[in-house]
Parts: structure tokens; C-alpha cells; sequence
């Protein structure tokens, strides 16, 4: 079981408004970089090349370290972690924003990403050790809901700073911004978050941690860069070391399982019934939200010519649906269980639909009204999504293991969000030269609809009561 120290104890609403914070700042800044990249490009002559490492040096770096991340908060204590990630990613989030060039922009968002991931498993695995009960499902579906307000809110929030312009800032307030917010962060997080680690924390798994990260970067990196690359010969032979270092992966992974030690992800986790089939289900819901985001930004800035704050605006129903399904959520979860992720994704389907339709009757013309029923349905399919399903996946996790099921959980979503920027926005920017925006965007639509296809048919495996 997990401890908490004498100046711990339960985890109070404004310990919890606290943790939440931490989960939202790594989010948002995946995506606030969406709507500034034209400015960075304008101010730092970066090429698109480049531009995209400022999205997938974050990204990857985010993704490889965040089952370590989790494994540290674990043995070294999930409160000292967190407020260790949460310094860091303030002082980060400045070297972003006084960045002089495009390659130090690049350094520091790799660095930002490293501390992302020091600070986010922390959230969910104090949320899971510090509660029980009823309180803990309310504490996940406020994370779940805040995972997903963040995503939105990201590229809201990018478009109303870069448009400001504060002090002459431009676009590096997307950056500044995060400095006051850990500062307070940090002030909370020493009165308001309790110490708890594992009472048996297992030692680092160093194979597992390189042949992950080897793994990842292999599959990450040139799917990101490709295209821009030119897909070079370098990218090809990353890929192919991709399928190599996931199987070495999970050979020494089982060996060390088998042997009675503790792996970084331990194959054992996978009988567990509600992350055995909750977890796949990150998948094709990541890939495709993330590749929304980041293919809705490009085509509304660039295609429909809006500013930054018309960019990020047009997106603001969809935050709100998103918010005001993941409050009937708990209620409709006791009642239907997790049939609510099923009608998620039929409602969601129905959005993007209606995104479609709007885009190929009137581009390039499309104007917010017009996009603003498919935008809210969207929001609202992913909302009655994503905080059940975050329920769902650490239902059964041990408290001893919280931590690593919370990494294993934020991993996936990461890596599939990282993926999906890559994948659907490779085929968008890929097909908008020849067949224009308008067209290019409905194929890529349709290419998110197959993933939440996907999602719905597999939410029909899901344990139909969710703990």
C-alpha cells in the first residue's frame, strides 16, 4: 500500500485543484504551440522542418520519459517529484519564451517535455493512492475532464496570447505565461499535496527505460520529420528499427516479470481486466483527436485565412460540450456504465460528420456558425469519452503500482497523440498541394472517422460497470 506522510494525509479539493493544475499545463502546452507556429516561422526563419521538432521534441521526449516519471514518484515520493516537475517546467517554459533561435526553441521544448513528464504521472498516481471511493471516481472524472478542456483550451488560449501580443511578446507569451502559474502552483502544491510513494519502490529499469525510449523515438520521430525531410533514408531505417526495439521491449520486460523483479511496464498489469481493455481504446481516440487539433489549426489560419483568436475561438464550443459532458458523466455512468463510451463515440462520429458536410458544401467560405454544430457535437462525444475511460483503465491498478499504471496510462495517450499529429497531419499537409485545403481536410475527417469506428466497436468489450 501507499503512505502518506504526517503532513499528508487525504487529498483536499484544493489539493486536488492543485494536482489538476499540473495535469493541465503539460496538455495545454502540446497544443498551445498549434496556432503560433506561423508567428515562430515569421520571427525565427525556422522551415517547416523544424517548426514540427518544436511540436515532436516536446512530444517524444514527453512520451519516452513518462513511465520513468512515474516509477521515480514511486520510490522517491510522488509530492517531491511533482513539485521537481513543476519548478522545472516553469524555468523551461522560460527558456522557451526567451528562446533566441529556432534550435534553441527546439532544446528547450525537448527539456519542457522532460519535465512534463516528471510532473504529470504524479497527478493521477496521488490521486489514486490519497483517495477511495466515491471521492476517487469524482477526482478522475475531474481529471478526465480536465485532460480533455486542456487539449481544446490550448489552442484557445495560443490564439488570444499571440494575438495580444503582451509587452511585444508575440507569440513567446505562449510560453512566458506558464512562469506565474507554476510559481503558484508550486506554492500550493507545499500546503495542499500529501507525500505518498510505494512502501516497496523497485529500483530503476534501465534496459527497459532505453529499449522504450529507443522504441518510441524509432516509431516518433520519423513520422513527425518525414514528410518535411523529404523522407530521407535516415527516417526509413528508423522505421525499421521500430518493430526490432518494441519486441526486445517486451522480451525483457516478461523475462524481468517472470524473474519476480519490477519492469518499467510490467506485462502482469495486462490481467488486469479494465486496463487490458480500456487501454486500447487510448489508441484510436488519441490519434485522432490529436490530429484534429493540429490539422483544424493549420486549415483555419492558413485555408480560411482566420487570425489566431478566430483560430482558437472557433474551437470554443467544442470545449464547452466537452465540459458539460464530463459533469453528467458520473451520473450517467452509475446508471448505464460504460456504454456511455460507446454513445460517446456514435455522438462524436455525428460531429465530425457534420464538420464534413460543412467544410465540403461551403469552403472556402466556412464560417464559425457553420463549423459550430459539428465542433460541439465532437466535443461532447469526447467528453462522455475520455474521463470514463481514464476511470476504467486504473479501476483495478494495486495502490503499490499506481504510479506505473498511471504512466503506462499517460504514455499511451501521449504517444497516440504525438502519432496522430504525425499520421493525419502528414496526410493533410501531404494532400493540400494538389487537391486544396477544402478537400484535403474532409479525407482527413474521414480518416478520424475510422478511428472513432474503432474506439466504438471496441468500448462494446468494455466491463460494463465501471468501478
Amino acid at each position: 500500500m501507499a503512505r502518506a506522510t504526517a503532513e499528508g494525509g487525504p487529498l483536499t479539493p484544493l489539493g486536488l485543484f492543485t494536482v489538476l493544475l499540473g495535469a493541465a499545463l503539460p496538455l495545454i502546452d502540446f497544443f498551445i504551440v498549434n496556432v503560433a507556429l506561423p508567428a515562430m516561422d515569421r520571427d525565427l526563419h525556422a522551415g517547416s522542418a523544424v517548426l514540427e521538432l518544436v511540436v515532436a521534441g516536446y512530444g517524444v521526449a514527453y512520451a519516452v520519459l513518462l513511465v520513468l516519471g512515474g516509477r521515480l514518484g514511486d520510490s522517491f515520493g510522488r509530492r517531491r517529484l511533482f513539485l521537481a516537475g513543476m519548478a522545472a517546467f516553469g524555468l523551461t517554459s522560460l527558456a522557451c519564451g526567451l528562446a533566441p533561435n529556432a534550435w534553441s526553441l527546439v532544446g528547450a521544448r525537448v527539456a519542457q517535455g522532460a519535465a512534463s513528464a516528471l510532473m504529470l504521472p504524479q497527478v493521477l498516481a496521488t490521486i489514486h493512492s490519497s483517495t477511495t471511493g466515491s471521492r476517487r471516481a469524482r477526482a478522475l472524472s475531474m481529471y478526465g475532464a480536465t485532460a480533455g478542456l486542456s487539449m481544446v483550451a490550448g489552442q484557445i488560449l495560443g490564439g488570444v496570447l499571440v494575438a495580444a501580443d503582451l509587452a511585444g511578446t508575440g507569440w513567446r507569451a505562449v510560453f512566458l505565461v506558464n512562469v506565474p502559474v507554476a510559481l503558484i502552483g508550486l506554492a500550493l502544491a507545499l500546503r495542499t499535496v500529501p507525500e505518498t510513494r510505494s512502501e516497496r519502490p523497485a529500483p530503476v529499469d534501465v534496459p527497459g527505460t532505453a529499449l522504450l525510449a529507443l522504441a518510441l523515438i524509432a516509431l516518433m520521430v520519423p513520422l513527425t520529420e518525414g514528410r518535411a525531410a523529404g523522407w530521407p533514408l535516415w527516417t526509413w531505417l528508423l522505421l525499421g528499427v521500430f518493430p526490432f526495439a518494441a519486441a526486445a521491449f517486451y522480451v525483457v520486460e516478461r523475462r524481468a516479470d517472470r524473474a519476480g523483479r519490477t519492469p518499467l511496464l510490467p506485462p502482469s498489469l495486462f490481467a488486469l481486466r479494465g486496463l487490458r481493455r480500456g487501454l486500447p481504446l487510448m489508441v484510436p481516440f488519441s490519434i485522432g483527436f490529436g490530429g484534429f487539433m493540429f490539422v483544424i489549426a493549420v486549415a483555419l489560419q492558413q485555408g480560411l485565412r482566420y487570425g489566431p483568436v478566430a483560430a482558437g475561438m472557433a474551437l470554443a464550443p467544442m470545449a464547452t460540450a466537452f465540459f458539460m459532458a464530463s459533469l453528467m458523466g458520473p451520473r450517467l455512468v452509475g446508471r448505464y456504465g460504460s456504454r456511455v463510451v460507446t454513445v460517446g463515440g456514435v455522438v462524436q462520429a455525428a460531429g465530425i460528420a457534420l464538420l464534413m458536410l460543412a467544410v465540403g458544401r461551403d469552403w472556402p467560405d466556412v464560417s464559425i456558425a457553420g463549423l459550430l454544430p459539428g465542433v460541439a457535437l465532437a466535443g461532447f462525444g469526447q467528453g462522455l469519452q475520455l474521463p470514463v475511460l481514464f476511470r476504467i483503465v486504473l479501476a483495478d491498478v494495486p495502490t503499490e503500482r499506481a504510479g506505473v499504471g498511471s504512466g503506462v496510462m499517460v504514455t499511451t495517450q501521449q504517444s497516440a497523440l504525438a502519432l496522430g499529429v504525425a499520421t493525419l497531419g502528414t496526410l493533410f499537409l501531404s494532400l493540400a498541394p494538389s487537391m486544396g485545403m477544402g478537400d484535403a481536410l474532409v479525407i482527413t475527417l474521414a480518416a478520424q472517422l475510422a478511428t472513432i469506428a474503432v474506439t466504438a466497436v471496441l468500448s462494446l468489450r468494455l466491463p460494463r460497470a465501471v468501478a
